[in-house]
């Protein structure tokens, strides 16, 4: 089929996607919420098999956290086009009365809409493309949805990474950027340095305490100039807790750290850097807990030459792709990291996530889908 009628069939079914998105957006799913994950799977579930009985579909437990779900298509001996998304959103529970989801002329509002439900109804509209044209993807289809992804993807990763080994490519469907799809992803680390002083009496014998909050605070310019942002990378002190009481030293201070980076050279030059801090009060003991979560999603040939390709796709029914590359991070992460080529941020334009003006642009889906349609079948 060409572009044009592909943009045709999808416009034809713009009530029922729209419709689908706003189903699936008000099964709420903060992260943690291990009944409404599984709400959520079982929409998603139903939705394939609407689609197709053939389709193979596996639910994954996570302990205290959901259902990952697995869905295998169009089988082949060939390496499989690994779609990725997650069901899990910032928003608690209740926040739609906040935020409902709602039409307002082009925009389409809703928590955890763009981020990255409307994604999910994206993948369900390409399958049933081919199924209901009699057509296929020109590799095996295999979709994994994790449910922690937010979080951290500590119980999403290894099935993640179990998928990558076994793909030829990966497109991910999180949010786009202003429509542009994403080429590069910043690598995330979460770190807690802690301090353990002594408490005293703060007016009547102080200087029996070692105060840790006098400490921690000694060490936040250092942590900061870690950072190299000519290089991609960010260092950043965002939580401080300390003390008990006005009038006690406090015996204890912790501190959480953001770090961001580019290369994984830098991600290793960071945390040795962290682990290498000492107490200058010789009183107190420091302790550094947490790790390198995501790798960089570098910018490769491999990943310039899909995006390529995705851009003039794009532009045989005149529907501009751009592209750029970003400090948040994703579970294409991990993919990129066994050297597959990933495109990501190829959901449907909109803004907004995290927020209360979470939304997505209606005159976008059909092109996104047809754009999606298309790079299955090259």
């Amino acid at each position: 089929m060409t572009p044009t009628e592909i943009l045709k069939y999808y416009e034809g079914r713009s009530d029922e996607i729209i419709a689908a998105v706003r189903e699936l957006v008000d099964i709420e799913s903060p992260s943690r919420d291990a009944a409404q994950s599984k709400l959520v799977v079982d929409w998603i579930e139903n939705k394939f098999r609407e689609v197709s009985a053939d389709f193979e579909i596996k639910r994954i437990a996570a302990e205290g956290l959901g259902e990952h779900i697995l869905i295998r298509a169009f089988p082949s001996e060939a390496k499989h086009t690994l779609l990725l998304g997650h069901t899990d959103t910032v928003h608690p529970i209740g926040t739609n009365v906040k935020n409902p989801t709602r039409n307002d002329g082009d925009k389409f509002y809703g928590c955890g809409i763009f981020d990255m439900k409307s994604g999910i109804v994206l993948m369900i509209e390409a399958l049933r493309f081919f199924t209901e044209t009699n057509t296929a993807p020109i590799s095996p289809i295999t979709i994994l949805l994790s449910c922690d992804e937010e979080i951290g993807s500590h119980s999403g990763r290894p099935i993640v990474e179990r998928e990558a080994v076994k793909a030829a490519r990966c497109f991910v469907f999180e949010p786009s950027a202003d429509g542009k799809v994403k080429t590069g992803r910043k690598g995330t680390g979460t770190f807690s340095l802690h301090a353990h002083g002594a408490p005293a009496h703060a007016g009547l014998e102080p200087e029996k305490g070692a105060n840790a909050v006098a400490e921690l605070a000694r060490h936040i310019e250092h942590i900061h100039s870690i950072a190299q942002p000519e290089l991609g990378t960010t260092v950043n002190v965002t939580t401080f807790h300390g003390g008990t009481t006005t009038n006690v030293i406090p015996e204890h201070a912790s501190c959480e750290i953001d770090v961001r980076f580019s290369s994984a050279d830098e991600a290793a030059r960071v945390e040795s850097e962290l682990r290498s801090l000492t107490a200058i009060d010789s009183r107190v003991s420091l302790e550094l807990g947490g790790e390198i979560n995501r790798p960089p999603m570098e910018r490769t040939d491999a990943i310039v030459a899909h995006y390529e390709k995705a851009r003039d796709l794009a532009a045989g029914f005149d529907y501009e792709l751009g592209e750029t590359q970003v400090g948040g991070a994703s579970d294409g992460n991990f993919v990129a990291a066994f050297g597959v080529p990933v495109l990501d941020g190829l959901g449907i334009t909109g803004a907004g996530a995290h927020t209360l003006d979470e939304h997505i642009l209606v005159s976008d889906i059909a092109k996104r889908a047809t754009l999606v349609t298309m790079m299955m079948c090259q």
